[in-house]
């Protein structure tokens, strides 16, 4: 009878153990069914803010795995506009944001100006060469200067600043051309060059480079970040969550943090 009792006993807790996993397995599966995989086009130099404020969201949103590709905004829209896998769009300029609208590949009611920036004239820490002002780059002081090309936000920036200065054709002869402002910033730090045009925030995460000056007042439009989502995603719901989530203030201090300003109208 005891050994029936034992047998009896053995038997349930097999069964209570298969359930177990069973339910175990259901939730993970069901896990797996949640995830949602989000691909953040941004702007280069959004590198750090936006992979510190990744990590936090995830905590509270464990079902989301981030997919950044950072580079040119000129360069991820046409990435976007060729098909690439998208869902929220964040650029370095208005220009490539409303170009995209125009064209139907943003939603035009989640298009917000997120942040602002300045454009800065920096030089390699340890450079021995001095100057004081940006229409000093165009001065015999200064051999060669790293730019973004036509094709990058602030490569634009810096064209529009230096013709606004009638300096353009010096400044363009002696130029760098580089496909973001993080090349620019590293050929800076690396002492590959003298001279270089980025914006405020790469410059404050790089060590070896120091800022010269701020570009001329007026000389350019203002630096505004726009951010929207593409209406090709697939996960449209969770790229507006996020969205709404860049809009916080905890988002907010991460990106003042790293030399942003929050867009005010």
């Amino acid at each position: 009878m005891k050994r029936k009792k034992l047998v009896c006993l053995l038997t349930a807790f097999a069964v209570m153990i298969g359930m177990a996993g069973c339910i175990k397995e259901e939730k993970k599966a069901e896990k797996r069914k949640q995830e949602v995989e989000l691909h953040i086009l941004a702007a280069a130099s959004m590198t750090d803010a936006l992979t510190e404020i990744s990590k936090t969201y995830k905590k509270e949103h464990e079902n989301v795995k981030f997919v950044f590709n950072f580079d040119s905004s000129g360069t991820l829209k046409t990435q976007i506009e060729e098909g690439a896998p998208a869902d929220i769009f964040i650029s370095a300029a208005m220009k490539q944001m409303d170009e995209l609208d125009k064209g139907g590949f943003i939603k035009k009611d989640s298009i917000v100006k997120l942040l602002e920036n300045k454009v800065v004239l920096i030089q390699p820490k340890d450079a021995k060469t001095e100057i004081s002002s940006f229409e000093d780059v165009a001065t015999d002081k200064v051999s060669m200067v790293a730019i973004g090309n036509a094709d990058v936000p602030v490569g634009q920036y810096t064209e529009q600043i230096y013709k606004n200065l009638g300096l353009w054709d010096q400044v363009a002869a002696k130029a760098n051309l580089a496909t973001n402002v993080r090349q620019v910033l590293d050929w800076v730090a690396t002492n590959n060059v003298d001279f270089g045009i980025v914006y405020a925030t790469d410059a404050m995460i790089e060590e070896n480079v120091k800022v010269i000056c701020e570009a001329p007042q007026g000389t350019c439009d203002p630096v505004i970040y726009p951010a929207g989502v593409v209406k090709s995603s697939e996960n449209a719901k969770a790229a507006e969550q996020f969205m709404e989530y860049l809009k916080t203030d905890e988002a907010k201090s991460v990106f003042t943090a790293y030399g942003f300003t929050n867009y005010e109208e």
